[in-house]
């Protein structure tokens, strides 16, 4: 029986170029032929941590081609093993004839395939002279988060905050030399409306951004919140925003940054412009001036996982052919 490759972080890491996984990650959005079940989430008791984990399953295939199916834990309070939060696999197989092609690291490949999508939108979203970038998180996430908008647009500075002052100063550190100015930061409202890209990736449960504090143009990108009790932007943000969906079906359930306004009645499912796949297509516009601030809510999406994967596995499998 021949053994099963396993592509693990540090291949993910080495075979990743951001440019090319967004581009890969855009035809998947624009192909009809992707099959995407809607996915399971399910929360379950994690008592010695006080606050459930959330276990998810993705699956996601083109037929006849290839199957995946992306298995994943969530658990909140990792970070204080020094762990992330999001632990898990990704199995891919041959749709034709069932057999397994490669088992993937899932929080690396997740990590990838989330800035990516978000880097994609940003193209879609962000003014085309976006040059300051905000930085809320300082997690596996936020790290590939400000590489991948760095790829789509010609970043001059970076700010990073956590509520970890320390971890926002060893982010800064690490991409010093990078071809942007990075900086670490202790409070969000001195430079939230410097930015012309707010990227937010934690796991928070009560609003980091404020909209009384934002200004016209600015494109926010949310990443975190994937609960339905967890929120990133305030209601006021949401108000002034025209938002956008990684998807309808998960977006307008599981996250509180939308659902919450909806459930209040400040935002409307009609009121949302448009999921990926519109973008992708051409079926709907994205930002329409210079003036409207946009917001991109991402809960993560199977189609992602299943381009990212073939994109490694091509990417390493061809290298040693």
């Amino acid at each position: 029986m021949q053994s099963v490759p396993i592509i693990d972080s540090n291949q993910i890491r080495a075979y990743t170029h951001y440019p090319n996984l967004i581009a890969e990650i855009k035809t998947g959005f624009s192909s009809s032929g992707t099959v995407v079940p809607l996915r399971h989430q399910h929360q379950y008791s994690n008592p010695e941590e006080h606050i459930d984990s959330t276990l998810l399953i993705m699956p996601a295939w083109n037929p006849g081609k290839e199957l995946g199916v992306k298995i994943v834990t969530v658990s909140p309070n990792n970070s204080k093993y020094n762990l992330p939060s999001i632990q898990g696999a990704y199995l891919l197989f041959n749709a034709h004839d069932g057999t397994v092609k490669a088992i993937l690291d899932a929080k690396a490949l997740t990590a990838k395939r989330t800035a990516a999508a978000s880097a994609l939108a940003a193209i879609y979203l962000a003014t085309q002279d976006a040059s300051v970038m905000l930085m809320i998180g300082t997690g596996v996430l936020a790290r590939e988060l400000i590489l991948a908008h760095s790829s789509v647009r010609d970043l001059k500075k970076v700010y990073v905050w956590g509520r970890n002052y320390t971890k926002a100063k060893e982010l800064c550190r690490e991409y010093s030399e990078k071809k942007f100015e990075i900086l670490p930061v202790k409070e969000i409202k001195t430079v939230i409306a410097e930015a012309d890209i707010i990227s937010a990736a934690t796991l928070s449960q009560s609003p980091l951004i404020r909209g009384k504090h934002l200004r016209n143009g600015q494109h926010i990108d949310l990443v975190g919140s994937y609960k339905k009790d967890m929120r990133e932007a305030d209601d006021e943000t949401i108000l002034r925003s025209q938002v956008f969906l990684d998807s309808y079906s998960a977006g307008l359930k599981e996250s509180g940054d939308i659902v919450i306004p909806i459930e209040k009645g400040i935002l409307r499912e009609r009121d949302i412009r448009a999921d990926m796949e519109e973008l992708c297509t051409g079926a709907q516009e994205g930002r329409r001036d210079l003036n409207e601030i946009t917001l991109f809510k991402s809960v993560g999406h199977a189609v992602e996982d299943l381009v990212a994967a073939k994109y490694y596995y091509n990417q390493i499998f061809k290298d040693k052919s």
